[in-house]
This record gives structure tokens, sequence and C-alpha cells, in this order.
């Protein structure tokens, strides 16, 4: 089993930047893959990006735009999501992922592992 905490969430005003912080810990020395996923009130969880554990593939939605980065630090077991540009649609729960596989980057059903959420509130 993996367990996931996610951390850096908070209240920030539009065009801001935030990071996210993910801490893995149990069987972090499997190859699992890593992805951030968020969710508004009354509407379904949604891909945001994933990244591989060895070679740092990385996978985004389309609608991230290149506003999100994913990053990984093997060594510390921490995935990171930076954002910028927050928009107040952006105001979610924002949650961390892992899966032995790729298939998150199709959507949340029968992703493995799943962290609690940070809040993220962007302001107008």
């Amino acid at each position: 089993h993996v367990q996931l905490v996610e951390s850096g969430g908070g209240l920030v005003q539009a065009g801001a930047s935030l990071r996210l912080s993910c801490a893995a810990s149990g069987r972090t020395s499997s190859p699992y893959v890593m992805g951030w996923f968020r969710q508004a009130p009354g509407t379904e969880r949604e891909f945001l990006a994933a990244i591989t554990k060895f070679g740092g593939s990385t996978f985004y939605a389309e609608y991230v735009n290149g506003r999100f980065t994913i990053s990984r630090v093997n060594a510390a077991n921490t995935l990171y999501l930076q954002m910028s540009g927050l928009k107040p649609e952006d105001t979610a729960v924002y949650y961390c992922a892992a899966d032995p596989s790729t298939a998150m980057t199709r959507g949340a059903a029968g992703v493995h592992y799943w962290g609690k959420g940070t809040h993220v509130t962007v302001s107008s």
C-alpha cells in the first residue's frame, strides 16, 4: 500500500502561483505513476497531470494549458504540482494519486491510491 498526504493549498488571488506537494509513504519502492486530480463542488474528479517514476514522462490534461507543471523527487518520495496564473475556476480540492499504470490519464476510475486532498481557493 501507498499513503499519500497533500499540502500547500490555500487562499490566493487570481494570477498568483502556488505549489502543491504530496508526500508518499509505504511501498514507495514500487514504480508507481503519480498524478494530480481536482474536484470542484458538484463536479466529477478530473485529471490534471501525471508523471512516471523512471524516465520522467509527463502527461497533462489539455485544459491545463501550460499553466501547471508536475514533477517528482523520488529520493524524497515527494510529488509536486506548480501552478501559475491561477483563476477562480481553479478553485477545487486537489488530490494526489498513485497507480501502477498511466491509466489515470484517462480518468479517476480505478486509480489505486488517493490522498485526502488539499483545498485551493482562488479569489477574483
